[in-house]
């Protein structure tokens, strides 16, 4: 090759050299910055629309999880609705076959006891505590909830250290609620969250009263007996019929109720009326073993107008309204051993709240009172101090 073919040959060998530079730098180089932002619109909508479609799907699944939610709620309900219908088919059996305990009266020895017990009516009371106090005003008032009946009582055992509510709704019937604490008895609305006690024989009124493990309830058959049921085994332990001839009303206002037994320091106490002095309260000592009347007194507190009573350190305290109702009062107070000067004993006047109270329950171990108020459930709790000794 000539000299002259070399030199025609240089430029193009440059310019094939200079191309292949460019076609290396430009696979080297990073995109342009319009390249880049029109690759990120691309990836950006791709991500929206796996994102949306996410979305889509995690609603979908929501939806199907409210449904299952909506289906087993009713199945829930259906189920309660099934539980309430076999408890009060159960309830209704156990009526038509019922398994009372058999339960006799001595005549002769309710004879005998009527005898020792009117033999020391009205003598003074020989006290077996040394407990010396008398209320002088209610420190305090707590409503704890509506529940049942206008008429009905509710109280926990008076002398052992259990903290179960006992509710009894109504003037008569045969089951008695349970609840654990007071917490879930003001907590539940459904009587189906407590536990039930069904007893052999309806009570009637509302002065029933739960006492170291045992119930004591009035049951009418004819006369009237005071029932003693033990809660944990679930019997009839003893029954008396009470030795009081032609019983009425023992308050005025409350019907319903013919014997109130009450419980304080001093152990157990029967209130009650006859005809004899139809228009005094009577008050009776029993023994809470085997339900002897120890002691009979009569007493100057008036029948008419009473709405209910407690005894407090071997006091009885008379509660009084009126037919319309309006304030509650104690304005009786009958002491039995005969240690509260007259003078003491306060006027006591409990809040107005609703109508007048069926039952009134008082508690020696937290020196408060339970008391049914026109269907609502209310604590008193109490301010003392001690009697001036006559």
């Amino acid at each position: 090759m000539g000299p002259w073919l070399c030199l025609l040959l240089l430029p193009l060998l440059a310019a094939a050299q200079q191309q292949q530079f460019m076609e290396y730098m430009e696979r080297r180089v990073p995109l342009s910055p319009q390249e880049r932002i029109s690759q990120w619109h691309d990836q950006s909508s791709r991500y929206s629309t796996e994102l949306r479609d996410f979305k889509n799907q995690v609603l979908g699944m929501l939806e199907a999880a409210e449904k299952e939610r909506e289906a087993m709620r009713s199945e829930a309900e259906n189920a309660a609705v099934r539980v309430d219908r076999l408890e009060r088919e159960v309830d209704y059996l156990e009526t038509q076959n019922p398994a009372p305990p058999c339960v006799e009266v001595d005549e002769t020895l309710m004879e005998k006891q009527v005898a020792m017990a009117k033999k020391r009516k009205n003598e003074k009371y020989t006290k077996v505590t040394d407990c010396s106090d008398t209320i002088a005003s209610i420190r305090a008032m707590k409503i704890q909830k509506r529940f049942g009946s206008t008429s009905g009582l509710w109280t926990k055992d008076a002398a052992g250290n259990s903290e179960k509510i006992y509710v009894f709704d109504g003037t008569s019937n045969d089951t008695v609620y349970v609840f654990p604490r007071l917490r879930e008895f003001t907590l539940y609305s459904a009587t189906r969250k407590a536990a039930r006690i069904k007893l052999p024989y309806p009570w009637v009124g509302t002065g029933h009263l739960i006492y170291d493990g045992h119930l004591y309830y009035i049951r009418q058959q004819g006369s009237f007996q005071v029932i003693k049921f033990n809660l944990a085994n679930k019997t009839v332990v003893d029954s008396s019929v009470f030795p009081a001839e032609e019983q009425i009303p023992v308050f005025g206002l409350s019907p319903f109720t013919y014997i109130e037994v009450a419980a304080d320091e001093e152990g157990l106490w029967a209130i009650y009326a006859t005809k004899e002095d139809e228009k005094n309260i009577c008050l009776a000592k029993l023994d809470p073993t085997s339900l002897d009347i120890e002691q009979m007194w009569d007493t100057p507190c008036p029948r008419e107008n009473a709405e209910g009573a407690f005894v407090v350190c071997g006091a009885l305290h008379v509660v009084y309204n009126t037919r319309l109702p309006s304030r509650s009062r104690v304005q009786c107070v009958f002491d039995v051993s005969g240690t509260l000067a007259p003078e003491d004993a306060s006027l006591i006047y409990f809040p107005k709240r609703y109508g007048s109270h069926s039952s009134m329950k008082y508690s020696p171990r937290e020196r408060q009172i339970y008391a049914w108020d026109d269907g609502y459930q209310i604590i008193y709790r109490m301010e003392m101090k001690k009697k001036l000794e006559v």
